[in-house]
């Protein structure tokens, strides 16, 4: 990462894929942030045992319970990250957490769309609106200069299905309440920077690839290593300019 130095940073799903991989190289770091707050849904599942090696191998990462959907969850999340600050704010809050089940034009009802949406939709907004005034905080501390993550950003996960310009095929990517939630969140993340950018936050979403992950199967074509270096990459090099934007891991504009 290049650019200047995020000292604390939150991952929503860090129990698995994209989000414990974005843990991993964040504490692995010439340079890494002071805290990273790795959350998942149940910190005593057996399948917390990878995070829980990073956890104990790194002394910077403080694995918090949190479930997305959850307000009182939220809540409590808050209150242990906000004691860990200590007075400091929150640089960087990535919402990563979110579900991918198969559904068509013909199989999709609605209680699938709606509980798709309060994940990968309502979840970041609440998460938004709850950690914001420590996200705030690490904005008036910070002596950068305009929009980076190294002061205060809240990065919000996407995917190029939710594109309305370019969107790959339903025979594809044949997933149509999380396509339809995440570009809801497009617009979220839009509302997002315009209505913070006086208090100094910037807010992008970002396409991660095609990942080798449990959610995007081995028929995808990008290794999550490599998947998560370009976004680290990519978040470095954010500025004023980009905010509000639609990204992909490489850096590159993603058509709305």
């Amino acid at each position: 990462m290049t650019g200047g130095h995020i000292r604390t940073v939150m991952v929503t799903g860090a129990n698995r894929g994209i989000g414990m991989e974005l843990v991993r190289q964040f504490a692995e770091m010439r340079n890494p942030p002071e805290c990273i707050f790795a959350t998942c849904r149940n910190p005593q599942d057996e399948r917390m045992q990878e995070l829980k090696k990073l956890a104990d191998k790194h002394s910077n990462i403080v694995i918090v319970k949190l479930e997305v959907t959850d307000e009182e969850s939220i809540k409590a999340a808050a209150k242990v990250v906000e004691g860990h600050l200590a007075g400091r704010g929150l640089n960087l809050l990535i919402n990563n957490a979110g579900v991918m089940p198969p559904s068509t034009l013909e199989t999709v009802d609605q209680e699938d769309m709606l509980s798709v949406c309060k994940i990968n939709l309502v979840g970041p907004m609440l998460m938004t609106k709850t950690f914001l005034p420590l996200v705030k905080a690490a904005a008036k501390q910070s002596k950068e200069k305009g929009l980076c993550c190294s002061k205060a950003a809240i990065i919000n996960t996407s995917t190029i299905g939710s594109s309305m310009g370019t969107p790959p095929s339903m025979k594809v990517f044949p997933v149509i309440s999380y396509r339809c939630a995440k570009t809801a969140l497009n617009m979220l993340t839009r509302c997002q920077a315009l209505e913070y950018k006086d208090d100094g936050i910037l807010f992008a979403a970002i396409h991660p690839g095609w990942v080798k992950t449990d959610m995007g199967t081995e028929k995808a074509e990008l290794p999550v290593e490599e998947s998560v270096h370009g976004i680290l990459n990519m978040l470095s090099n954010l500025s004023e300019e980009q905010s509000g934007r639609f990204l992909n891991w490489k850096g590159e504009y993603v058509s709305w």
